[in-house]
């Protein structure tokens, strides 16, 4: 029993490691997150389970406090309250699920993972060992994900040594043969680097500024230029026409984020510019909770907020393309780029604002995963973020 404690720090400090290593920010590093399910195995008691998880989710989301503080120019007090808050359904699902018994241990931690991918828990679902599926089976698709789901299992068994050698041999050579998405002819990703000024200063001066940027790219036989979310501010009628009028003479699309007003809150969209005009393509399935979406404020007769539509629009069409979007907080979730990939699309593309993460790593760990997710189902990738 006097050892008890001893390994329960132990796990901890090792679970900690996992998640801070595992969630860097490296695609190549996803894999050491697999250390959590064996951690999770070996803990001597519920309690221990719980405390193992929450090292392991307190030490991945990490940039958490220091962004919430930077977004609202607070102190770190409503970023931390919001950290602990964020990992108490990753905790107590992996708490509650933790069984001594062995033999329905793996079903178990199979139930906890598919309530951290999926609505409501999967709505704070960060840090899913089963993103590193991408690395260890590249192009394999929906067998990677049942092959990576397979693995999962193993290692919360008495088997997980010999898991835990196979995995590790599929990441070396991963890593020793790693390549990065492809890329479609005629797309462009634009990286911008406004801070907390884009989305909010909306004058004629910076679209000007915006148009001219896209002008920058736009290649000879048009092509699709991406720019960041909330780029254009309010989506307006003159804003439309604004741009439709500056893509006068070309045969380009734009596609940037945008917010459409609506009775009770907005929507944070993505809009697809010619010089035809604007259309929406795609809301937002899941917006941030706490600083975006909002649903507590219905409950007391006030609106604001951005909405959420969870499973709505999976994919979106352009110019003959099926597109999976994914916008900010999206590419750090499970079930949003796995339902768009039952679509089977074309290429993923996936916009943030981060202007909010400076110092953090949260921009690098968006970025990871959805490259994790583009190389597991062999799609192109186009990736554009405000910093």
């Amino acid at each position: 029993m006097r050892l008890k404690p001893i390994l329960i720090v132990a796990l901890a400090g090792l679970s900690l490691g996992t998640g801070w290593v595992g969630w860097s920010g490296n695609p190549l590093l996803l894999p050491v997150a697999l250390a959590f399910p064996v951690l999770w195995s070996l803990a001597p008691g519920r309690a221990g389970a719980g405390v193992v998880a929450a090292s392991y989710f307190l030490a991945a989301s990490r940039g958490l406090p220091q962004g919430v503080a930077t977004f609202y120019q607070s102190d770190l007090t409503p970023g931390l309250a919001l950290w602990l808050i964020a990992s108490s359904s990753f905790v107590v699902v992996h708490a509650v699920l933790w069984t001594s018994n062995v033999r329905y241990r793996p079903v178990a931690y199979l139930v906890a993972s598919a309530l951290m991918a999926l609505p409501p828990f999967g709505i704070t679902g960060w840090a899913h060992p089963i993103t590193a599926a991408g690395i260890l089976f590249p192009g394999w698709g929906w067998w990677g994900v049942s092959a990576m789901t397979a693995g999962l299992i193993g290692l919360v068994t008495r088997v997980w040594p010999a898991a835990i050698l196979v995995l590790s041999s599929l990441w070396l050579w991963s890593a020793a043969t790693w390549t990065g998405p492809n890329l479609a002819d005629g797309w462009r990703g634009v990286d911008l680097h406004l801070g907390a000024s884009l989305g909010r200063d909306t004058g004629l001066q910076r679209h000007r500024a915006l148009i001219a940027t896209a002008h920058e790219h736009i290649q000879q036989d048009g092509g699709v230029i991406v720019l960041p979310e909330s780029a254009l501010g309010n989506w307006t009628p003159t804003v439309e026409r604004l741009w439709a009028s500056a893509l006068s003479g070309t045969t380009a699309t734009v596609i940037a984020g945008a917010s459409e007003m609506t009775l009770d809150g907005y929507d944070n969209v993505l809009v697809a510019l010619t010089t035809q005009g604007g259309r929406i393509l795609y809301r937002e399935r899941m917006p941030v909770p706490g600083s975006m979406w909002q649903p507590w404020r219905a409950w007391f007769g006030q609106s604001g907020g951005a909405r959420a539509d969870f499973f709505a629009d999976p994919v979106i069409e352009l110019n003959g393309k099926i597109i999976a979007p994914l916008i900010c907080y999206e590419q750090l979730l499970v079930w949003p780029v796995l339902q768009s990939m039952l679509h089977d699309p074309d290429l993923i593309v996936a916009v943030g604002n981060g202007w909010w993460t400076d110092g953090t790593s949260i921009v690098d760990i968006q970025r990871a995963s959805v490259t994790a997710w583009a190389r597991l189902f062999a799609k192109p990738l186009f990736l554009s973020f405000n910093t």
